[in-house]
């Protein structure tokens, strides 16, 4: 029997600009964002988030979480703890946003995609540059959580749509779109297992 649960993107970033970029990215792989998910802080509970997902069309979705910079187990986190648990969701991959948040934890991560495009090695600040000195930690708000809970796929990245200008929407988000690429290709997704077995039509709007 086919695995019914639905493909899921986590992005730790939920302002303006990441929503926009996240929107323009789903499009262009073929899948879907949940919009309402955007906010400082995430402004929808996990249950909310579930059931928006099972309502799109098409896999993958992308999420967004924010916890607006605030310290412990932030409303952002909690909405991501729900979805990653739930049983009909199954979650691709995360990625781990770069923040100037100072007191976190931070997420450590295998590899990066950096402000030119190139998945290296080393953790990212803010604006895309790898940095050696970070530990393989990316520092951010709401990336604390997803070494707990096991997420798999963790690719960081500098602050999304910005990243002095390399990220924009005018350029086409290459940075995050290459990010949402690594964890498609890593996890084995294959869009015509997605809406029930039919290839996703990737001319749809996201």
């Amino acid at each position: 029997m086919p695995d019914q649960r639905r493909k899921v993107i986590l992005i730790t970033d939920g302002d303006h600009v990441a929503q926009r970029v996240v929107e323009t990215v789903a499009r262009q792989i073929g899948g879907r964002s949940i919009s309402l998910s955007a906010g400082n802080p995430t402004p929808l509970s996990g249950p909310q988030m579930v059931e928006l997902i099972k309502m799109t069309p098409e896999d993958p979705v992308l999420l967004m979480f924010d916890d607006n910079g605030d310290r412990g187990h932030g409303r952002g986190e909690q909405a991501m703890e729900y979805v990653v648990k739930h049983p009909d969701i199954e979650v691709l991959g995360a990625i781990a946003v770069a923040s100037n948040t100072k007191w976190v934890n931070g997420a450590t991560v295998k590899v990066s995609v950096d402000n030119q495009g190139r998945i290296v090695e080393e953790a990212v600040d803010k604006d895309g540059f790898a940095e050696t000195d970070l530990e393989n930690r990316i520092y951010g708000d709401t990336v604390d959580i997803l070494n707990r809970l096991q997420v798999p796929h963790v690719i960081g990245i500098g602050d999304i749509g910005k990243m002095q200008g390399r990220d924009s929407l005018r350029k086409g988000c290459p940075i995050t779109l290459a990010a949402v690429k690594w964890i498609l290709e890593r996890s084995g997704f294959d869009g015509r297992k997605a809406s029930g077995g039919k290839k996703t039509d990737r001319r749809k709007p996201g």
